[in-house]
């Protein structure tokens, strides 16, 4: 059989680009652990990237892609629920941090979105941008909720939360040894707070008590900034 008429039979099929997206992200945890999880070598970006390269290479369009792949977003619902075990087992670590918990997770999140705000404003972004950029540091779907109520562009959101995500997780573990913290609750709850997702994960990495504080903090972070942005929009129309 042609190579032609091989590609055209495996397009149509619907496992295979979930099929591409384990494998691509089975060989970058594989790069990711031969290089002891470094920060630069994120597991999720050697990913992105291979698929990108394989969609490129094959002519493939997103939408297509996605059709096969949406599997996987998915399994982002059990997973998210799932982040309630590693929170049970260390509940009381929990108990015991829920002051400063709950003082840094207001001023994270109020950072995480006026330095945004106020970056934005001072640069002269137009309301739009500027309501696309406020949940830049939340899920990508309570993202693109809040941009999207609030006259922002929901894709464009999207992209921003990834990105920030992407660069909280190469950040964390350096920017931790820089400023001499070595807790993990403080580590991992930073990671939640300003990377999302992403920056969970990472935190996991380190350990089962960072992703606790972590997937708290994503949480907790999601509930406030969806309270906190629409509220700072009035101040600026």
């Amino acid at each position: 059989m042609p190579v032609e008429s091989l590609w055209v039979y495996l397009a149509e099929r619907p496992l295979l680009w979930l099929t591409v997206t384990l494998a691509a992200y089975l060989a970058a945890d594989r790069t990711a652990a031969r290089f002891d999880y470094a920060p630069l070598v994120n597991p999720v970006v050697l990913a992105s990237v291979l698929i990108v390269i394989c969609l490129k290479l094959t002519g493939t369009s997103f939408p297509v892609y996605f059709e096969g792949a949406q599997f996987v977003h998915f399994l982002l619902g059990p997973a998210t629920v799932a982040l309630a075990v590693p929170f049970v087992e260390n509940i009381g670590q929990v108990r015991r941090a829920i002051v400063p918990l709950v003082g840094a997770l207001v001023a994270g999140s109020l950072v995480a979105v006026g330095s945004a705000l106020a970056i934005g404003y001072a640069l002269g972004l137009p309301t739009d941008i500027l309501m696309t950029l406020a949940p830049k540091s939340v899920t990508t779907p309570i993202a693109m909720g809040i941009a999207e109520r609030l006259g922002g562009i929901a894709s464009l959101a999207a992209v921003l939360v990834i990105t920030t995500g992407v660069l909280g997780a190469i950040v964390l573990t350096p920017l931790m040894r820089i400023v001499r913290v070595d807790d993990e609750r403080a580590a991992g709850l930073a990671a939640g707070v300003c990377a999302h997702g992403i920056g969970t994960a990472r935190a996991f990495q380190i350990s089962s008590l960072a992703g606790t504080f972590a997937g708290l903090g994503m949480g907790l972070n999601g509930v406030l900034t969806a309270v906190t942005v629409p509220l700072l929009a009035l101040l600026l129309t």
